[in-house]
This record gives C-alpha cells, sequence and structure tokens, in this order.
C-alpha cells in the first residue's frame, strides 16, 4: 500500500491540537487596519480553532497528523 499524501497546503497553515481539533491563524489581518475596529484587531490576535464543519474538510487532507 502506498504512503498517503498531504495536502501542502493544509501542512503549512494548520496544526492539530492534542485534542484532535485543527489550530489556525486569525483570517482578516493582512492589509486594511485603518478600517478595522481596536477591538477586531484586538480578538484577532494570536491562533484560533476551526469550526466542527470545517475541522471535516481539513482533516481527510492530512492523514498523519494527530
Amino acid at each position: 500500500m502506498p504512503k498517503m499524501k498531504t495536502k501542502s497546503s493544509c501542512k503549512k497553515r494548520f496544526k492539530v491540537t492534542a485534542s484532535g481539533r485543527i489550530k489556525a491563524g486569525q483570517a482578516g489581518k493582512r492589509h486594511g487596519m485603518i478600517k478595522r475596529t481596536t477591538k477586531f484587531i484586538r480578538d484577532a490576535r494570536g491562533t484560533t480553532t476551526l469550526a466542527k464543519a470545517d475541522e471535516k474538510i481539513i482533516k481527510p487532507m492530512m492523514p498523519y497528523a494527530r
């Protein structure tokens, strides 16, 4: 049986936590910060966990993630 491939785009963008959730960087902070509120910028620091529906899409693309 050949090895399964991991999607390169997924391995660059996502990590799997110890509990099995998918961790990703916050969206919406690349440009246009002038029009964003201070609260949005503050809340969008660091990383976030994906919703269950989004996890179902990403997990099959990362077969060896634990």
